[in-house]
């Protein structure tokens, strides 16, 4: 049904790679042809961006598309925005930020709404990045609206998380220790050039080795930048390519792999649980006062 729009994307023609994601993102019949024909090349790695609204996430990218564009690579980002409560479209303000790579050659963006789904994700998030992955780009970039506390989803997507925080988050951090600091694979202070930026990035070394994860001993697991003047980006892409490097092996990409299943399995196993129906059918169960829970929840088990 989608073989032609298929081979097309495959040679990277990005109208046909656009035109892809549009099907699957808004379920169109058949559009599991496409995610199914397109190879998952777990190979090519996938960097998540996530933190704070205000941290400088997208300046952040649209830097470190730079770096590896000059490196000869092929970026495609995938931005993803909050969703109006009221109509679930977004502002895509990346579209602004990133301006400049919109019709480069090398690089593919796509800014997609959040649609009200939790965790700082697109509910297709892991379809649209493996079809990326299987389009000839070297590297995906994906990164989450701005989050606070418990919007890890990124870290069951990414072989890479960095959290971008600011020299001001000092008190922050202290909300985020049980949650989407544990995510985090690399910790960049943005916006160094601010006051207080060593003492918070001290105070942050201090914070993870303190917490006594293994994972925070690398010294290079604190990067200063100031995206907007391109200063550490190149030393930031060089920490992340040896973290992929070190943490490249295959337990770890097949524990993203089963992460990655169970999530598709439980969206397809919840595919024809309708909320609106089951409002309607628990209004009915509670009209005979008899209605229990967890009897009621077995006729979908």
């Amino acid at each position: 049904m989608f073989e032609e729009l298929i081979k097309l994307a495959i040679t990277s023609d990005k109208r046909s790679i656009a035109r892809c994601i549009s099907l699957v993102e808004n379920e169109v019949d058949g559009y599991e042809e496409i995610t199914s024909m397109l190879a998952s090349k777990i190979d090519v790695p996938v960097i998540g961006i996530t933190g704070p609204p205000g941290a400088g996430k997208s300046t952040l990218v649209d830097a470190l598309i730079g770096e590896y564009v000059h490196q000869g690579k092929r970026v495609a980002v995938v931005c993803i925005d909050p969703s109006s409560p009221f109509n679930m479209g977004a502002l895509l303000g990346d579209r602004i930020r990133m301006s400049k790579w919109y019709n480069h050659e090398d690089v593919f963006i796509r800014s997609l709404a959040s649609r009200g789904a939790l965790g700082g994700l697109h509910p297709f998030a892991i379809e649209i990045t493996d079809l990326l992955r299987g389009c000839g780009f070297d590297v995906v970039i994906v990164e989450t609206v701005g989050v606070g506390q418990s919007e890890i989803e990124i870290a069951g997507l990414a072989d890479v998380t960095l959290l971008v925080l600011v020299p001001e988050a000092g008190d922050e951090i202290q909300f985020m220790k049980a949650g989407l600091m544990e995510a985090a694979s690399m910790f960049v202070v943005n916006k160094a050039d601010r006051s207080g930026a060593d003492k918070f990035a001290s105070l942050l070394k201090a914070m993870l080795h303190a917490s006594g994860d293994l994972r925070y001993n690398n010294q290079s697991v604190v990067l200063k930048t100031i995206a907007s003047k391109g200063d550490g980006i190149a030393e930031l892409k060089l920490a992340v390519d040896q973290l992929l490097l070190k943490d490249g092996n295959t337990e770890r990409k097949i524990a993203l792999l089963a992460r990655r299943a169970f999530k598709l399995i439980e969206k397809k196993r919840m595919a024809d649980v309708n909320s609106a129906n089951l409002l309607e059918q628990i209004k009915k169960g509670l009209e005979s006062n008899s209605f229990n829970l967890y009897k009621f929840i077995k006729n979908y088990n």
